[in-house]
């Protein structure tokens, strides 16, 4: 009786322990040292469509993302950067993170590996006013710009006309000079230039990128459900359960190799990862980069077995 009573215990605090891991969230803020303004792009989301110098982006529930770094300036290279952590390493604390972006010695933008603050997210205290907050998965609010413009315009005025008399001949005369009588107008006009929120962009709209080329051509999870997706996996406690998990999710779903090589992650055994590995091979949507997925893997026995497999396919 006592050992089923503490085994009880046991389930209970394990059960709760993961809802409060899986409710945790996070947040990361990228700014620029020098004031290049930038855009921000996770996990392949753009998360701010009006270029800015400093972003910041709260509500992130994985522990870490792939992170990308446009500059308004095109002169600049991109920065990228693979599995940028959220959380702590060694007890999965969501953390809020700050990470900053300055010249080298070259004049090109870096950022380095290491953030420039971090302290768990429950301890961080709310952004200033000014800020410019993300919630990940949510579209942004639209920004709207007003722009008036001026017009002067000088409108000359006829003097009163003077009569003469030539021969006889009456003629009136009227004098037109702006410097002697003039009516200055002014004219306001208003430009209103809204700039929309979420994942739209002008050249997207336009130039559409091709279709993925696995997955009959739909495109990946986006990052909040695969957030709520990687989540679920997380929860269960071995990883028979978890790969079941995992193979409900991709069978009903597109991945990137990226979501596919998180997924394997979470496993503790190499078989584990190695089967989910072949059973996500039909469910990605770049098969051309699931070489992607081979960086999971602690032997090399498995990495050429998941390569004959998909050469195999």
């Amino acid at each position: 009786m006592k050992r089923k009573l503490i085994f009880s215990i046991s389930m209970l605090l394990m059960l709760f322990s993961a809802a409060i891991h899986a409710q945790a969230v996070g947040a990361l803020t990228i700014f620029s040292e020098d004031g290049d303004k930038f855009y921000l792009i996770l996990n392949g989301q753009r998360q701010n469509e009006v270029s800015k110098t400093n972003v910041r982006v709260d509500g992130l529930t994985q522990p870490n993302y792939n992170v990308k770094i446009i500059f308004e300036n095109t002169a600049l290279p991109e920065i990228t950067k693979s599995y940028l952590p959220i959380a702590d390493a060694q007890n999965g604390t969501m953390m809020d993170i700050t990470y900053k972006i300055k010249h080298d010695k070259n004049g090109n933008p870096k950022m380095p590996m290491m953030p420039s603050s971090y302290i768990p997210y429950q301890q961080a205290t709310p952004p200033p006013a000014d800020a410019y907050v993300v919630h990940y998965g949510v579209v942004p609010v639209a920004e709207t710009t007003v722009i008036k413009t001026t017009t002067t315009t000088t409108q000359a005025v006829p003097t009163n006309g003077v009569n003469v008399n030539v021969n006889g001949l009456n003629m009136d005369v009227h004098v037109t000079d702006p410097t002697i009588n003039s009516t200055t107008i002014q004219q306001t006009t208003t430009t209103t230039t809204t700039t929309s929120g979420g994942s739209f962009n002008t050249e997207a709209a336009t130039n559409p990128p091709p279709k993925p080329a696995g997955c009959k051509g739909v495109w990946p999870m986006n990052g909040s459900d695969f957030g709520s997706a990687l989540a679920t996996i997380k929860k269960e406690g071995f990883d028979e359960t978890k790969l079941s998990t995992a193979k409900q999710i991709a069978g009903g779903n597109c991945l990137s190799a990226d979501q596919v090589a998180g997924i394997c992650k979470t496993f503790g055994f190499e078989q584990t990862k190695l089967d989910f590995a072949k059973f996500a091979y039909p469910h990605c949507t770049e098969p051309q980069n699931y070489f992607k997925v081979n960086n999971v893997f602690e032997f090399s026995s498995s990495t050429d077995e998941l390569s004959k497999f998909v050469q195999g396919k």
